[in-house]
């Protein structure tokens, strides 16, 4: 059976900082970052969705987490089809002359976006020299639905991401990729680019939810994910979509699964992401002890 690495989508989110869940001599990112390692073996990064990373900030988490702790990494906005803010681009790769406060990456130069790719690499680079590079998780969004443009841009994404050498995770938000008569041709294009399907849990019975699909599609990594249960799931804010506290009972239906994508996966992911206050942590916490 292969390894389950647990942990939560952010250990810097306002809420949980705030919260009480860090010590009182945790008081900065170090320390912090140092505390929560020292109680979890994963960790995803997402300000990576909203911003590049810098090459300086990886060389920090690698020196400050222990050997085996590992970084999933949230792929820039730009490189999934996302609108992105023209501020969280460099100022030199910004439109010229632009009034609006967000791009497609289709409105941008070929040049422009190959250049992003080129700076969100080179900013990993010491996390994977480190050995602390999990996944890059290629989450693409709602308005992604499925077909054959839709097929051959997650296919170049993906193509792109291995190229560079990464393990990657495939996250779909329109819940037609995962529909019965869907889901099989959606894991054979995440399969054929060595690519692990996310596995998403959200609330049910909403026209955003995301069915329960945990499905191996690479011997390498499977990664499940757990957006919480709010039945504002899809159309509120942050504070509305993902506040959500997990009920043992609620996590207990996924032992099951998480452990029989164990027996055809090297290594599984467990990740929360109902993160207000300090929900996500301590579902994190709880669903560890069910797995041991």
């Amino acid at each position: 059976m292969g390894s389950i690495l647990v942990g939560t989508c952010s250990w810097t989110d306002p809420a949980l900082v705030a919260g009480g869940w860090y010590p009182p001599d945790a008081r900065d990112a170090e320390g912090r970052l140092r505390y929560y390692a020292g109680r979890f073996g994963l960790v995803e990064v997402d300000a990576t969705y909203y911003g590049l990373p810098s090459t300086r900030n990886s060389e920090l988490w690698a020196a400050r987490t222990p050997p085996g702790f590992v970084f999933d990494i949230k792929a820039f906005s730009l490189l999934t089809g996302h609108s992105t803010r023209i501020g969280a681009l460099p100022r030199q790769l910004r439109p010229a002359g632009s009034e609006r406060a967000w791009v497609r990456p289709g409105a941008l130069p070929p040049a422009t976006v190959e250049e992003v790719w080129q700076r969100f690499a080179e900013a990993l680079e010491p996390l994977r020299a480190a050995g602390r590079l999990g996944a890059v998780l290629m989450q693409f969004p709602p308005s992604l639905r499925p077909g054959p443009e839709a097929e051959e841009f997650v296919a170049r994404c993906l193509g792109r991401a291995g190229a560079l050498g990464w393990r990657t995770a495939v996250e779909f938000r329109d819940p037609r990729w995962y529909e019965p008569e869907r889901s099989a041709r959606t894991a054979a294009l995440a399969g054929r680019h060595r690519s692990a399907l996310v596995a998403v849990d959200t609330a049910r019975g909403l026209p955003a939810s995301v069915p329960p699909v945990a499905v191996a599609t690479t011997p390498e990594l499977s990664v499940v994910r757990f957006h919480g249960r709010s039945p504002h799931w899809g159309t509120g804010g942050k504070e509305d979509a993902y506040r959500h506290r997990y009920a043992k009972e609620e996590l207990m239906e996924w032992v099951p699964r998480i452990r029989a994508l164990a027996e055809r996966t090297e290594q599984v992911h467990v990740l929360f992401n109902n993160c207000c206050g300090d929900a996500a942590v301590g579902a994190a916490e709880t669903m560890g002890c069910l797995l041991a």
